[in-house]
């Protein structure tokens, strides 16, 4: 019996705790099935688990609320979930929400001619299990790093939220004003209410992204402008 020979060899499996390139790391992880996420962190794979409901799923979309509220009345914005973003050649995350400003605007990350996010978005935001998570050891470290200028992590069985902001090259813990809000410092007006985001009132997350904007009213106006500029 005659055997079929191929010279087209199977691209090994991506498994957690591989050491790779970031270019081979791109090249298991596009031959993956799909509904499987990766990261590279540091040049070592880091694999996805099975996402829960009350421990990720339902925060994600409490902060995807919040995000699309400000990017409601802020067009020209790039917000996206769950997207790979390039951030040097050894690292290669996922993040679960990231707000970026456009490379025309004055913007630090671009977009690659294959869609992927190049370079380090404004304001990343991760979603993570409590404070010894991965989310605020390694990847807090390449995040300062990289010059992500505001990042965000979502400690769920904490039940708080950290606010970091990239201060001559070092991240410091932002402190939440008298009502237990948090300001971005790049973004005019986006406003986060801790409180209303931990018990899942929408409502009162809405309400304070537009009482931000409102208190900056004319910078959030020229910041609206400078986005809609052609590019």
């Amino acid at each position: 019996m005659a055997f079929l020979m191929t010279t087209s060899p199977r691209i090994p499996e991506l498994c957690s705790g591989d050491v790779l390139t970031r270019d081979e790391f791109e090249r298991r992880y596009e031959a993956m099935p799909h509904g499987k996420k990766a990261e590279l962190i540091e040049g070592v794979v880091a694999m996805g688990s099975p996402v829960r409901l009350r421990h990720h799923g339902a925060p994600k979309s409490a902060l995807s609320f919040w995000l699309g509220s400000y990017g409601a009345v802020t067009p020209g914005l790039i917000a996206a979930s769950n997207t790979t973003v390039r951030l040097d050649l050894d690292n290669e995350f996922q993040p679960d929400l990231l707000l970026c400003v456009p490379a025309h605007a004055g913007g630090q990350a671009r977009i690659d001619a294959d869609d992927y996010v190049a370079g380090a978005p404004e304001l990343v935001v991760e979603v993570a299990a409590s404070s010894v998570s991965r989310d605020l050891h390694q990847k807090l470290a390449v995040y300062r790093r990289n010059g992500v200028r505001e990042y965000v992590v979502h400690r769920v069985d904490d039940a708080a939220v950290d606010w970091f902001v990239l201060v001559h090259g070092a991240y410091e813990r932002q402190v939440a004003d008298a009502q237990g809000r948090h300001h971005s410092r790049v973004f005019p007006g986006l406003c986060l209410d801790v409180a209303a985001l931990l018990r899942r009132d929408f409502a009162a997350v809405r309400a304070a992204v537009d009482e931000g904007i409102a208190a900056v009213a004319a910078e959030h106006a020229a910041f609206v402008q400078r986005l809609q500029q052609p590019a």
